[in-house]
């Protein structure tokens, strides 16, 4: 494959190639350039210049480039002076439209436009938009015909300011380079040679043309006989154009090449998402390596030498780089990468989220969220942030004071106060950013691998520092707000450069980097409508009406541009991949490009197509099984000593891998904060209040005048417990002082319906409360004896029956306390786990000499008194069920529990995870 660079080598004096400039379209293609000549000296020479057409520019127009954001500034400060005062924005709201004006002041400079013309005109568009046969405008209506009338006035006197400072934006840089181009000629000896250029702007074909017509310019044109002739093919638009104005002569084009329509091997593939089009590009990178590896084991080197990986779409950079395959050992990244997509972005963001708002504490999520970041945990010195958080998590407070987070982190108070504070000023918050950089900065640079990281906050702080410094200057950012507006702007806008060593390894590059530049194998990614070609954009003042009519760039001029750079890369290669996204997007993705359907139809190439979807491999859903080594049965022995609950009983039923983390291992769930009181919390503080309220009573029987004296403590009790078991939680306030009440009606329904059994003639009498409970077992194969232990939350005697109860804060019905077979007890969790918790109860009192039998033991739940005590029942016949526990009653679970004990103890059967139902909602 011969270049079009080489071709330029080889229609040139390279004995004379110090007397010439050239002028690429990029800093890349110039680098490529000085490669190839270097290839075709035979001798060493001092290097001729070579320059990008923005460096080129900006010699001949002698101004210093200024950037977005300056420009940004200084256009406010001539707003303010220009505009009336009741039509004044602020500087937030000026950032949003102010960008688009810029970028229309622009283009009309680049395209060497008169503004006076071009905006008084468009403000007398405006004024007929508007008119009205009414005199009286309203004061919408006239704000908007000022902003419009005032548009030239903006422009000339933003000009005419830059200019006195030597300063300009890319547009009036290449106007000015336009007027001083003969002066410039005439103060240079050299040829000027300018290559591949494609898409001219008025400013750039007037330069060109001063060249042309001297004998110190050559313009060498890098395009292919095929689309030049095609009269209905965009990517030879502007040099038919450009032929057309007299820049490109007929000895040009009988000069061009015709290499397009040489057969090449083209795959298109379609595939979902970027993560899927990422993975294709390493298997497709992985084939040519091993495609290479076998051809020459000597340039296993030189593998991706000659081939190029074309991103659309720059979001695909760090999922591309994530998937790269190992033989990739070099590559050279000549993109930007958007800094909106660096991890650190978040974490500036936060800070600004956490000044948003005005309250003089911190919410818990938001102090969690800092310090969870990877970034700021590593820079406290004294202290072990993830110890922290779980103290955090312990204390259950749902904000914070400044003061106490200083407490909390001793010798780290200067880094909490700059972290947390508010801050009162631009100049503070500006303060705070850039010390939390240096302290992120310490420790990264003692990692290693960090390097994109620390350009990421390099650049940070190149914007940061920025801003402080043109805020000093100009003082349009009043607050925060305006900061975090302007930070955010910036963040979309601006990219993170990255650049490596031009000539090694795999070439990855945008569209626009691609100018000039040739490639054996070339692999395009995100070849999407709405990305390749962008399609239709609204970002600009200017109807496109009145584009057209001053000779201004479309959206239809941009997708001819990007039309050429595709096939420009297509049409000296031997082999291309072309990717897209299969998957349906509203924004980006879905329909494949125009330029793989016109691929499709030209029926030049060898095409294949596929439709490529991610491999995704199936599991087995094995259950885990976990043996009992010798260290678990000691584990189990010990368990055994100190006493199995009824509650870890059922939860081995429900599944033994449960019951061995949380009993074995002791893996116990994370404490976090409950920012709104959880079932389970509530259950303790409805159980705490009643075992209060009814304490003093204990032995005795109660009255309708006891229960009623309740009544006057339940609000005080209740907030008692929520104080305790609700740590420095808020009950003031949202949901929480909903479940606050909820608690207390809950305490309430209660003593109602106590006072409705005793006004119905019932005694009752408390026997215990929240009484600890517990027995040893003998079991025939165990050598010690077995303890089962457990707490009842209420004893009470009923007209003379014993009654053991369980408080439920849920639902239950009395359906969920029967049992019909003792085989299924064991099996069935959802069904019998709470007659299992019952009677294990019943069992415990009766084996320690506490109850007599016979006996009743049940639920009484909260959500569901109206059914009032609901028994433990025994199926005795066809619907009959007995509600008394019986001696043969507790003997039959007792053969139940033995069994169950025996089981875990059982060495030869090892932990083995149940597979759990779904919830039935």
């Amino acid at each position: 494959m011969t270049t079009f660079l080489q071709d330029v080598l080889n229609s040139i004096d390279l004995k004379r190639i110090n007397d010439y400039t050239f002028i690429l379209p990029s800093k890349r293609a110039g680098l490529f350039f000085k490669k190839e000549l270097v290839k075709g000296l035979d001798r060493t020479i001092i290097s001729p210049q070579i320059l990008s057409i923005e460096e080129f520019i900006e010699q001949v127009s002698q101004l210093t480039p200024i950037s977005n954001t300056e420009v940004l500034f200084q256009f406010y400060s001539i707003y303010l002076e220009l505009t009336p005062k009741a039509s004044i924005e602020p500087f937030d709201v000026f950032c949003k439209w102010g960008q688009i004006l810029l970028q229309d002041f622009n283009e009309v400079d680049r395209y060497d436009i008169d503004g006076n013309d071009i905006f008084n005109y468009l403000t007398s568009v405006k004024e007929v938009e508007h008119w009205s046969v009414q005199d009286d405008k309203t004061n919408l209506v006239s704000n908007y015909l000022v902003f419009w009338k005032y548009i030239a006035t903006y422009y000339k006197t933003l000009k005419e300011r830059l200019l006195n400072q030597g300063l300009g934006y890319q547009g009036l840089v290449y106007r000015i380079a336009k007027d001083n181009i003969e002066a410039y000629k005439e103060q240079t000896n050299e040829t000027h040679v300018f290559l591949g250029f494609n898409a001219l702007n008025t400013c750039e074909e007037l330069i060109f043309k001063s060249f042309k017509n001297s004998d110190k310019g050559i313009i060498l044109w890098d395009l292919d006989h095929y689309f030049f002739e095609n009269k209905h093919h965009a990517s030879g638009k502007f040099l038919r154009q450009l032929h057309k104005n007299g820049l490109i002569d007929k000895v040009s084009i009988e000069q061009l090449k015709n290499t397009y329509t040489t057969p090449k091997d083209i795959e298109i593939i379609g595939t979902q998402k970027s993560v899927a089009q990422s993975k294709v590009v390493a298997n497709i990178l992985d084939a040519i390596a091993k495609n290479q590896t076998k051809k020459s084991e000597e340039n296993k080197e030189d593998t991706f030498a000659n081939t190029a990986l074309v991103l659309s779409d720059e979001n695909l950079l760090l999922p591309v780089l994530n998937s790269l395959p190992n033989q990739v050992d070099n590559c050279n990244i000549t993109m930007g990468l958007p800094l909106q997509l660096a991890p650190l972005s978040n974490i500036f963001e936060t800070f600004f989220q956490l000044n948003k708002t005005k309250a003089n504490s911190l919410y818990f999520k938001d102090v969690i969220t800092v310090l969870t970041n990877s970034y700021i945990q590593p820079i406290f010195k004294h202290n072990d942030v993830k110890l922290k958080i779980k103290r955090l998590n312990k204390d259950n407070k749902v904000n914070f004071t400044y003061q106490e987070l200083e407490l909390l982190f001793p010798g780290d108070e200067i880094l909490i106060k700059t972290l947390f504070s508010k801050w009162e000023t631009v100049t503070d918050a500006l303060k705070a950013l850039k010390y939390i950089i240096q302290e992120i900065k310490l420790p990264l640079k003692e990692t290693k691998n960090k390097q994109l990281d620390l350009e990421y906050l390099f650049k940070f702080d190149v914007i940061f520092t920025q801003l402080e410094a043109l805020n000093k200057r100009f003082k349009h950012i009043q607050n925060t707000e305006t900061l975090f507006q302007l930070f955010k702007e910036l963040l979309s806008t601006e990219t993170l450069d990255i650049k490596g060593e031009p000539f090694e390894g795999l070439q990855i590059m945008g569209m626009l980097e691609s100018r000039v530049l040739d490639f054996e194998t070339v692999i395009i990614t995100s070849v999407n409508e709405g990305i390749l070609p962008a399609g239709k954009s609204n970002n600009s003042f200017i109807p496109f009406d009145l584009k057209i009519e001053y000779g201004l760039p479309t959206y239809n001029d941009k997708d001819a541009i990007y039309t050429y750079h595709f096939y420009h890369l297509i049409q000296r290669a031997k082999k291309v991949y072309v990717i897209y996204n299969t998957e349906m997007d509203a924004l980006n993705g879905g329909e494949k490009s125009r330029f793989i359907q016109q691929l499709e139809t030209e029926n030049i190439h060898n095409i294949t197509q596929q439709i490529v979807s991610a491999d995704i491999p199936t599991y087995l859903n094995e259950l885990e099984v976990i043996p009992k080594t010798e260290t678990v049965q000691q584990k189990i022995i010990q368990l055994g000593q100190k006493g199995f609950s009824p509650s870890s009983l059922t939860n081995y039923v429900r599944n033994p891998l449960d019951f061995y983390y949380d009993k074995i291992l002791g893996v116990k769930a994370t404490d976090l904060v409950e920012e709104t009181v959880a079932a389970n919390t509530l259950g303790t503080i409805v159980h705490e209040s009643l075992e209060f309220l009814y304490t003093p009573f204990i032995g005795k029987l109660i009255s309708v005048d006891d229960v009623q004296s309740f009544k006057k403590q339940i609000d005080k009790t209740v907030l008692k417990y929520f104080e305790i078991v609700y740590k420095n939680g808020d009950v003031s306030t949202g949901k929480n002082l909903i479940i606050f009440e909820v608690a207390k009606r809950y305490v309430l329904n209660f003593l109602n319906y106590e006072i409705a059994q005793l006004k119905a003639g019932n005694t009752i009498r408390i026997i215990a409360l929240e009484d600890n409970e517990e027995t040893l077992i003998k079991i025939e194969g165990i050598d010690q004896p077995v303890k089962i232990k457990g707490m009842v939350d209420r004893v009470d005697e009923f007209n003379g029956q014993i009654r053991i109860i369980d408080y439920k804060t849920g639902k239950v019905t009395q359906d969920k306390v029967r049992v019909s077979e003792w085989d299924l007890i064991l099996s069935d969790f959802d069904k019998y786990s709470k007659p299992f918790q019952i009677l294990a109860y019943a069992y415990m009192r009766f084996q320690s000499g506490k109850s007599q039998l016979p006996l009743k033991a049940g639920i009484i739940s909260f959500k569901n008194l109206a059914e009032g005590f609901l028994p433990f029942q025994k199926k005795i016949g066809h619907g009959k069920y007995d509600d008394t526990i019986t001696k043969d009653i507790l003997d039959e679970f007792e053969i139940q529990l033995k069994n169950l004990i025996l089981e875990i103890y059982n060495k030869e059967l090892p932990f083995t995870e149940n597979e759990l139902k779904a919830p039935n909602f």
